[in-house]
C-alpha cells in the first residue's frame, strides 16, 4: 500500500472527506512505539518499567488498548502528510473515522472529515494590468562605485598637525582603568568599526592630546578607557582619470570603467525590479480574485513567523525584549505585522495553487532531481547524487515540489498578466473616474485586524 495516496471526497459546506491508506511499515512502527511507551509507564507486578516482555503486555493489556494507542498518536501525523499530498488546506480539527487493525501487518484505512480553506475562483490575470517599474541606473549611483574605488587605492600623508577629523586614519593607545592596554592601534575615523564613543572623541583631538571615554558595555554597565592620539594620517585621493581605472580595476580607461560598473548595478537593479513585479503580480491576482484566507491558517502562519524571528534572534544572541525595544515596536504591534505579513503570504499561495491547478502544472521527480543537483552544485554541498538522495530519503522534496510549483505557476502570471509603466499607472490613478466616485470596491485583503469573516 505504500505510495498509495489518499482519496478526497468533496462534501457540502467546504468539507471535504480524506480516505488515507496507511502502509504496512508505519503501522508497524506506531505499534512498536505505542508499545515502548506502554512497557515504561504501565505497572505489571514482575516486571520492571520498561523490562516488559511484549507478548506479556498484550496479554495484559489486551490488543486493542495497544492498537489504539498506536493509532491515536499517530493519526495525526499520517493524517498532515496525506492533507499535503492531497493539497487541501484544513481550517479545523478532523473528525476521524477508523476499525482498529487486527494486527500490525495488516493493511489499515482511516478517514478524515474536516472543514478546507474555500476553493478560489482565479480571476483571468492575463486581463490584469500590473507596473512595471524600469531598471534606470542613476549616474549618481556610478559615480558612488568610482568614489568607493578612488578610497581604496588612496594613499595616506602626514595631516600636518591638524586636528583629527573624520575620514583621517589615526594611530591611538587604548588603556582601561585596570591598565590593560592596546597599543598602536590603527582607526579609520567613521568607518563604524570602533564604538562610536571613541570616534566621536578621536574628532578634534591632536597627536599627543588623551581623552577619557565613557561608554555603555554589550551587559548594560559603563565601560571607560583612555584614549592617547599617536598620528594623524590623511587620505589623498587620486584623480578621476583613466590612471584611476588601470589602477583599481582590470579596465584600460575610465570609460570602461564606468561602462563595466554601470552593467553591473543595472542588473541588480533588473533582478530587484522583477521580482518586486512578480510579487505584484501575484498581489494583484489576489485581490482580483478576492482571496481570504482563512483565520486558522493565518494564526498558524503568523505562529510560524514568529518561530522563526524568535530563533533567529537566539542565534545572534538577542532577546525578545532587546529586539522590541531597538525596534520601537510592542508585543502587540509586532503580533499585528507578522499577522499581515502572514496574512499576505497565505494569500499568495492560494491563488497560486488555484493557477496551478487550473493550468494543470506539475512538478516531476526529474525536475526536483535536477533542482537540486543545480543548488548542491552551487552551495558547493558534497556530491550532488547524494544531496539528491538525502533529500528524498528525509521527505523534504515535497515541500521543494510545492516550492517549485508556486514557483511555475507565478512565471505564468507574471508572464502574462499586461505589464504598465509605472509612470503611466500613476498617471491614471490622478485620473477622475466614475467608478472612483463610487467609493472603492470591496476587495481588499483580508488581516487579523479586520472584523470581516474569514
Amino acid at each position: 500500500m505504500a505510495g498509495v495516496q489518499a482519496q478526497v471526497e468533496e462534501l457540502p459546506g467546504d468539507k471535504v472527506k480524506l480516505t488515507v491508506p496507511v502502509a504496512r511499515e508505519d503501522l508497524r512502527h506506531a505499534v512498536e512505539h505505542a508499545t515502548s511507551d506502554l512497557a515504561g509507564s504501565v505497572r505489571i507486578p514482575g516486571f520492571r518499567k520498561g523490562k516488559v516482555p511484549t507478548q506479556v503486555l498484550f496479554a495484559r493489556l489486551g490488543k486493542e488498548r495497544i492498537y489504539g494507542e498506536a493509532v491515536e498518536s499517530h493519526i495525526a501525523g499520517w493524517f498532515r502528510r496525506a492533507a499535503a499530498e492531497a493539497r487541501i488546506r484544513p481550517i479545523a480539527r478532523p473528525d476521524y473515522d477508523y476499525q482498529l487493525p487486527d494486527s500490525a501487518d495488516t493493511d489499515f484505512t482511516f478517514t478524515a472529515t474536516v472543514a478546507v480553506q474555500p476553493k478560489i475562483e482565479v480571476a483571468d490575470w492575463t486581463a490584469l494590468e500590473v507596473p512595471a517599474a524600469d531598471a534606470e541606473v542613476p549616474q549618481e549611483a556610478v559615480d558612488e562605485q568610482i568614489e568607493l574605488l578612488r578610497n581604496t587605492v588612496a594613499e595616506l600623508a602626514p595631516a600636518d598637525g591638524r586636528p583629527a577629523r573624520e575620514g583621517d586614519t589615526v594611530v591611538v593607545d587604548l588603556v582601561n582603568p585596570s591598565a590593560e592596554a592596546q597599543r598602536d592601534y590603527v582607526i579609520e575615523i567613521g568607518a563604524g568599526r570602533v564604538l562610536e564613543e571613541i570616534e566621536d572623541a578621536l574628532v578634534g583631538m591632536t597627536v599627543g592630546d588623551t581623552r577619557e571615554v565613557t561608554y555603555e558595555g554589550a551587559d548594560g554597565a559603563e565601560g571607560r578607557v583612555a584614549v592617547t592620539l599617536k598620528d594623524v594620517k590623511e587620505k589623498v585621493l587620486p584623480a578621476v582619470d583613466d590612471e584611476l581605472a588601470r589602477a583599481a580595476s582590470e579596465f584600460d580607461t575610465l570609460e570602461e570603467l564606468r561602462n563595466d560598473i554601470e552593467a553591473k548595478i543595472r542588473h541588480q537593479l533588473e533582478l530587484e525590479v522583477e521580482s518586486q513585479f512578480r510579487a505584484a503580480a501575484a498581489d494583484a491576482l489576489v485581490v482580483a480574485s478576492d482571496v481570504r484566507p482563512s483565520s486558522s491558517l493565518v494564526a498558524a502562519r503568523t505562529q510560524e513567523l514568529l518561530y522563526g524571528l524568535v530563533r533567529s534572534l537566539e542565534s545572534r544572541g538577542i532577546s525578545p525584549e532587546t529586539y522590541l525595544a531597538v525596534t520601537n515596536q510592542t508585543t502587540e504591534q509586532l503580533h499585528q505585522r507578522l499577522g499581515a505579513e502572514a496574512a499576505l503570504s497565505v494569500a499568495r499561495e492560494l491563488v497560486l495553487e488555484s493557477v496551478a491547478e487550473k493550468l494543470g502544472l506539475e512538478v516531476s521527480d526529474d525536475e526536483l532531481r535536477e533542482f537540486i543537483r543545480e543548488n548542491a552544485a552551487e552551495a558547493e554541498d558534497g556530491d550532488p547524487e547524494e544531496v539528491v538522495a538525502r533529500v528524498f530519503e528525509s521527505g523534504r522534496h515535497e515541500q521543494l515540489r510545492e516550492d517549485l510549483l508556486m514557483r511555475k505557476a507565478l512565471d505564468r502570471v507574471a508572464a502574462e498578466v499586461k505589464r504598465v509603466p509605472l509612470e503611466l499607472a500613476r498617471a491614471r490613478e490622478k485620473l477622475w473616474t466614475p467608478e472612483k466616485e463610487k467609493g472603492p470596491r470591496d476587495t481588499k485583503l483580508w488581516t487579523p485586524a479586520s472584523k470581516e469573516r474569514a
